[in-house]
């Protein structure tokens, strides 16, 4: 009797989900994101050949096709999956966890983190994260990028920045990576916490291979050459 009212109650809760679930959606939204994370993904140098021979053909790409316009590619798929996820908010709204499942709810949500959208969708993309459709942290880090872009110091550490410096006396180039400013770097680790980030902000830094510094807006203004043209 036992084994039996556990098989319904699976068999129910399996029915309610799949009911739940708009798989049509989910199938569109699965698609855009192998078409968004397919060319970063082949940019990783250690990339395991079985993955590159499944993301080229998700791309309908041979490895010489994509090495000759990697940036071209990951532009053009941008631009189409952009319209498509337009298209999708606008009928939709954001499309969350309870809409169309996980990983899947994340689908746009990379989409306009890799546009210059932001600005726009980044209040859907808060409501979501309150509704809990989507992670918080996915919420950080989008907001993150939208006040780096802005100019303005981030809130949880989430983004890295990289340009050219000159040393004044040889003249020569380097390129360097940092984190982007921080608006609290003293109560950072409670704050990238509280937003559900399990790993310290030193930690974080470290698997990007960037040693974590404290910067302000006006030390970085000062050390990259893109900000004193």
């Amino acid at each position: 009797m036992k084994y039996t009212l556990i098989f319904i109650f699976s068999f129910l809760s399996s029915t309610i989900y799949s009911q739940s679930i708009n798989t049509e959606l989910k199938a569109r939204l699965d698609s855009i994101l192998v078409l968004d994370q397919a060319p970063r993904a082949l940019m990783d140098p250690n990339i395991s050949d079985e993955l590159k021979t499944k993301y080229l053909g998700k791309l309908g790409l041979t490895e010489d096709e994509y090495d000759k316009n990697k940036w071209g590619i990951v532009i053009k798929y941008d631009s189409i999956n952009l319209k498509r996820v337009e298209k999708i908010i606008n009928e939709y709204g954001y499309p969350g966890k309870s809409l169309v499942g996980e990983p899947t709810n994340r689908a746009v949500w990379y989409v306009i983190q890799h546009s210059d959208k932001i600005a726009k969708y980044l209040p859907i993309i808060k409501e979501a994260g309150e509704k809990g459709e989507i992670p918080m942290t996915s919420v950080a880090m989008m907001e993150d990028r939208f006040l780096m872009e802005s100019g303005k110091e981030q809130v949880y550490g989430t983004q890295v920045w990289g340009g050219d410096i000159t040393d004044e006396k040889t003249g020569k180039k380097k390129r360097e990576y940092i984190v982007w400013p921080i608006k609290n770097p003293k109560n950072i680790n409670e704050i990238r916490k509280s937003a559900g980030f399990k790993k310290t902000i030193e930690e974080y830094a470290l698997d990007l291979d960037v040693e974590y510094k404290i910067y302000t807006l006006e030390q970085v203004k000062l050390m990259f050459d893109k900000f004193k043209n």
